[in-house]
């Protein structure tokens, strides 16, 4: 049977950023965007939200972890939201991805579908989804899998050894791309920029690759390209049109949810994340959070890829402030192998101020 990943949030987000007067395909192209946990997927959304492009666009997500985080994340648009049933996409919500596509397609005529998988799905059977269900077949054409692969921790995530039976979805998501965009490459050197070049092109010699720093793209390199290329998938995999093929994922890689009321004291947090990731860095494959700083009325968003750390706040332009009366809701979410609910949980909590001062709104 399937192993699927548990404690899935997905939802579904109808945006137009322009509306035009033109020529509508007669079908409509559908691109999925995939890569690792932290490659910079969620970015590269906010970029096809915000960019003046003019396309009408529906955007599929996906989120791996028992709190939803990238919902504050993603830039606020004109949407629509459908929940769709707790698992993976590539696996238990097909079903409910098969649903909402024509929902969508019932109601609205789209310009494209942008599908946002998990980190940790094989794109393969998302990808299976246009070709089996015969609506959908008639109503959309898949256009290109794109995959965002992290420049600093590409090899490591591809060298990572499985249990037998086990997929590594690092390596799934670079073989299956039609356009491969190489983030990050502001944190690697030449030498290493090299070497992961030709790792990715020792796995996937077809796709395009495109270099970018904070998933920052000209979006006509990768939407609406008619790269995908059904033939050769079928001749790397011939199994591809099985619907019924299985795929295990990695049990060992799981999640801790963290969401707790309060405000928290900025020297303690950061001492505990800073400890966190210098000692559990190498299995902390990604970590998040939307937090409330005691006495600013900013929303600090924190984000973390194996060691490496940001914060930035609602005050620098990431995300909005808290609302007059809003609860100050802090939601963490940390992925990795080993993780130890209870001592997180416990050193959350120890962040957290026990009298509060007076905000600075408040003042």
């Amino acid at each position: 049977p399937q192993a699927c990943l548990e404690a899935l949030l997905t939802r579904i987000r109808v945006t137009i950023v322009h509306e035009r007067v033109g020529m509508v395909a007669s079908k409509v192209p559908v691109s999925i965007l995939t890569g690792f946990l932290g490659s910079g997927k969620t970015t590269l959304v906010n970029h096809i939200l915000t960019q003046k492009h003019g396309r009408k666009i529906a955007v599929i997500e996906n989120e791996f972890g028992e709190v939803g985080i990238d919902d504050g994340l993603v830039m606020e648009t004109k949407e629509e939201i459908f929940e769709m049933n707790n698992g993976c996409i590539c696996c238990t919500v097909r079903g409910d991805l098969i649903r909402i596509i024509h929902k969508l397609l019932e109601k609205a005529t789209f310009e494209a579908i942008l599908i946002e998988t998990t980190g940790l799905a094989d794109p393969a059977p998302v990808a299976q989804t246009f070709f089996v269900d015969d609506f959908i077949k008639s109503k959309c054409e898949l256009d290109a899998i794109i995959t965002v692969v992290d420049s600093k921790h590409i090899i490591q995530h591809l060298d990572e050894e499985k249990p037998e039976g086990v997929e590594n979805e690092s390596v799934e998501q670079v073989a299956f791309a039609d356009k491969i965009l190489l983030n990050k490459i502001d944190l690697v050197d030449e030498e290493e920029k090299k070497q992961v070049i030709e790792r990715i092109t020792s796995i996937n010699q077809v796709a395009e690759i495109i270099e970018t720093t904070q998933s920052n793209v000209d979006l006509d390199r990768v939407l609406n390209v008619k790269a995908f290329d059904l033939k050769r998938v079928l001749e790397t995999d011939d199994g591809f049109l099985d619907i019924d093929q299985e795929h295990m994922h990695d049990q060992s890689v799981t999640s801790v949810g963290i969401e707790v009321e309060g405000e928290l004291d900025e020297r303690k947090l950061n001492m505990w994340l800073s400890t966190l990731l210098q000692e559990k860095g190498p299995e902390l494959f990604r970590s998040k959070g939307l937090l409330a700083i005691e006495g600013s009325p900013h929303r600090y968003v924190f984000q973390g890829v194996h060691m490496l750390m940001s914060m930035a706040s609602s005050g620098e332009g990431v995300g909005k402030d808290w609302a007059e009366g809003e609860p100050r809701v802090n939601k963490l979410v940390f992925i990795g192998k080993n993780l130890d609910r209870k001592e997180l949980e416990r050193n959350f909590a120890a962040c957290i101020v026990k009298t509060k001062k007076p905000r600075k709104d408040e003042c």
